[in-house]
């Protein structure tokens, strides 16, 4: 009746007996095991290896952890058996199944790394960055192994994503920290300036310079860092320029001919594809490659559907303090948010955040108080959905936004199972499902 297995060798390691379970956990039948040595059977595959053959050579107890035929991980132990003059004369060994035992292990040490990263995690929203997406949580992990890097970085991602304040993230945990980090819009300087303002110039380099001359920017970053936001603006005269400083490592200011060495790490971003603009003869293709060596790409607000509750609830927060006003937001409110497109990213949904606690006149913010355009929008798209979605995908979206919904009042799993009239152990799995992560499960 026992279930776990049980051998019984001869000191020789012949197999005299064996109870049911064994054929059962090593999936054999007695003429397969009975009356063979166990060096044949390791040959055979079906111990590998034996724990009796180890007892034969150390005369000693031993436990091993082993596979049977099938993949199945067994723990066994097996015993010497001496008598009562101290001679061998029998093993006996004890296996039993520990397969879902190991696979709890593993879970358990990857639930523990996870935690780990969620740890490190809540660094980076000390900084600015609020996420529960696993796909921003995939971003900020690059940026902190970026971060010990000296690697040139490419930060590509939708207007108003926040590609700026992951540039500042691989600046302020990165060896150069203490160093200057100097951003330039390339958009949003004049074509006859850009030069001038990027490399500097000599005295009497142009008609309105400065009499003594002008330190460029690469200069003034010089050991630290340099950010070159929309980078896809900088005029193709000036690309070249630019690729022969990322190679050199050196500049030559305007009006001047001798060569000033430059360590800085070069940080770029473009919410342009380059690689389009490279087809097009609009970017060169050897300065892309020398730019893009680690790419990081920033998704769109509406891909990061898990963030946008945390970033509303950070923003009005942050604007309730700056304003010294008490407002709250309605679930309604959130929910016709959550079905909003944001074209503008993060940066519009701090800007709509802090307009609402401007414009709302009482202390709630209800769905009346939202502008117009963001039901328009919600209004197309449920219209798109109506017509494309399948039951289930009805379905599932309504439970999502539900479950995110209770969970944003709640607070915990345990009162969000009390309220929807279902088991926490089910709002776990489900907000696992939709990738919404919970910190008391």
């Amino acid at each position: 009746s026992i279930s776990d297995a049980i051998f019984i060798d001869s000191s020789e390691g012949i197999s005299l007996w064996c109870n049911k379970a064994c054929f059962d956990l090593y999936e054999v039948i007695p003429e397969e095991i009975l009356g063979k040595h166990v060096r044949e059977l390791e040959t055979e595959g079906i111990f590998t290896p034996s724990v009796a053959s180890l007892v034969m050579e150390q005369k000693k107890e031993v436990t091993i952890v082993h596979e049977n035929k099938s993949g199945k991980r067994l723990l066994s132990t097996g015993i010497p058996i001496f008598d009562h003059n101290n001679k061998f004369t029998r093993i006996i060994t004890t296996s039993r199944d520990i397969t879902e035992l190991v696979n709890l292990k593993n879970q358990l040490e990857s639930v523990k790394n996870t935690l780990d990263e969620f740890r490190s995690f809540e660094k980076f929203c000390s900084d600015g960055v609020i996420a529960n997406s696993h796909a921003m949580f995939n971003v900020l992990q690059l940026t902190k192994r970026l971060s010990d890097v000296d690697s040139t970085v490419l930060i590509t991602g939708e207007s108003g994503v926040g590609k700026g304040v992951i540039a500042s993230l691989l600046h302020k945990n990165g060896s150069r920290r203490d160093k200057p980090c100097v951003k330039i819009n390339c958009g949003a300087i004049p074509e006859n300036l850009i030069e001038s303002e990027l490399f500097g110039y000599e005295r009497g380099a142009f008609t309105g310079s400065r009499a003594d001359g002008k330190k460029g920017l690469f200069e003034t970053a010089q050991n630290g860092t340099i950010f070159l936001d929309e980078i896809s603006e900088l005029p193709l005269n000036l690309q070249v320029k630019l690729l022969q400083v990322i190679q050199e490592r050196e500049i030559t200011r305007v009006g001047g001919i001798k060569s000033i060495p430059i360590d800085v790490r070069i940080i770029s971003a473009t919410n342009k594809d380059l690689m389009e603009l490279v087809k097009e003869k609009r970017f060169r293709e050897d300065l892309y490659y020398r730019l893009n060596v680690v790419p990081i790409n920033i998704p769109p607000l509406k891909e990061r559907y898990e963030d946008i509750i945390p970033l509303i609830q950070y923003n009005l927060k942050e604007h309730n303090k700056k304003l010294n006003t008490h407002k709250e937001i309605d679930s309604n409110t959130i929910a016709v948010l959550l079905k909003y497109d944001w074209p503008g990213n993060v940066r519009e949904l701090q800007n709509i955040i802090e307009r609402l606690v401007i414009t709302t006149k009482g202390d709630v913010i209800m769905p009346e108080n939202l502008p117009s355009f963001i039901f328009e929008n919600t209004m197309k798209n449920d219209k798109r959905r109506q017509e494309k979605d399948t039951l289930k995908e009805v379905l599932e979206k309504k439970e999502k936004e539900v479950l995110l919904s209770a969970y944003h009042r709640r607070k915990s799993t345990r009162a969000v199972a009390k309220e929807l009239g279902i088991s926490q152990p089910s709002v776990v799995r489900k907000l696992n499902k939709y990738g919404i992560y919970s910190y008391d499960s």
